[in-house]
């Protein structure tokens, strides 16, 4: 959080969605709003595959995962774009190994994307 300096901003976001498993792959897939809104801020999807937990090794087999999703999504017209979010984990003293911190800081990274975003786009209409 020191890092990404995503403390300073004070804002309270609702992760909410569903967990699915299909063999040796786990995906969470959520909507985010904020608490007192129904404005929707983003859908968040997170893909693990379960019997490698080197982030190196599991890099290529997440690579092309992401490559097969942005091709279906480029297929249709759907409104929004697709963001791939990938911190550099050794910038926070992280090892190769995943462990809990890992997730901890792929969620911070994703919401300060998305306050990023919220802040752009509210300087875009004024």
């Amino acid at each position: 959080m020191e890092k990404l300096q995503s403390y300073k901003t004070r804002v309270a976001l609702n992760f909410e969605g569903f967990q699915y498993q299909l063999g040796d792959f786990q995906l969470r897939v959520g909507k985010v709003v904020p608490i007192h809104s129904e404005n929707l801020r983003g859908i968040v999807m997170e893909m693990e595959y379960l019997p490698i937990s080197s982030w190196e090794k599991s890099h290529q087999i997440m690579g092309e995962f992401f490559d097969i999703w942005q091709e279906a999504l480029g297929k249709r017209s759907l409104p929004g774009h697709f963001v791939h979010i990938e911190p550099n984990f050794s910038e926070f003293g992280l090892s190769d190994q995943y462990i809990s911190q890992h997730t901890a800081v792929q969620y911070a990274s994703i919401m300060a994307q998305m306050i990023a975003t919220a802040h752009s786009a509210q300087t875009g209409r004024n």
